[in-house]
């Protein structure tokens, strides 16, 4: 495979993984369905992680490893090194989704314990004790209704989708370089005879 190919590939499967994690980000604001006031929704989700981490820093990257994909092979090498820039940015916004996805999860959710008061219930536990170990005490959290779920399915979603896209745009990097220094294709020679 060329490395134009290769681009390509890789900018084509950015897109929708950047659509799930705006998608996700988005649902972590409407726990369960429901509409909260701002100071109930859990503060992690507001650094934008899914929507700009993995979202909008995957989706310039993937614009241009497109371009630099071409119809398979661009034979622009300035295309290259600029998709290995972009894709070095889209490795950053991975790693930054990933990085606060995980602290989403160890940290637990922002919820009612039943006295009408939202607190972080989970927070300064040791990992040995987490929440997420002990299903159990997922009682604790009486409104909204089924916050812990909701928090752990989605900032576990948005955690791969980061470390996915970390990964990708590595791989990127990587392609990049080499079409931009060997050239994004090797085309098959033919001898004098045609044949």
């Amino acid at each position: 495979m060329c490395t134009g190919k290769c681009s390509k590939c890789i900018g084509i499967t950015l897109f929708p993984l950047a659509l799930c994690a705006i998608v996700s980000n988005i649902l972590l604001y409407f726990p369960n369905g429901q509409v909260l006031q701002l100071s109930e929704i859990t503060d992690l989700v507001w650094f934008f992680h899914g929507i700009l981490g993995a979202g909008i820093l995957a989706i310039l990257p993937a614009f241009m490893m497109l371009g630099a994909g071409g119809a398979g092979c661009c034979a622009n090498r300035c295309g290259m090194l600029l998709s290995v820039f972009l894709s070095l940015l889209g490795l950053v916004g991975g790693v930054y989704c990933a990085v606060f996805s995980s602290m989403g999860l160890i940290g637990g959710p922002l919820c009612d314990t039943g006295d009408g008061e939202y607190i972080y219930p989970f927070r300064n536990n040791t990992l040995e004790y987490n929440y997420l170990f002990n299903q159990t005490t997922w009682s604790i959290c009486k409104e909204p209704e089924n916050i812990i779920l909701w928090n752990i399915v989605l900032f576990s979603i948005l955690l791969a989708i980061g470390a996915i896209e970390a990964v990708l745009c590595f791989i990127q990097v990587a392609n990049g370089i080499i079409g931009f220094i060997c050239g994004t294709c090797m085309r098959k020679k033919t001898n004098i005879l045609g044949m």
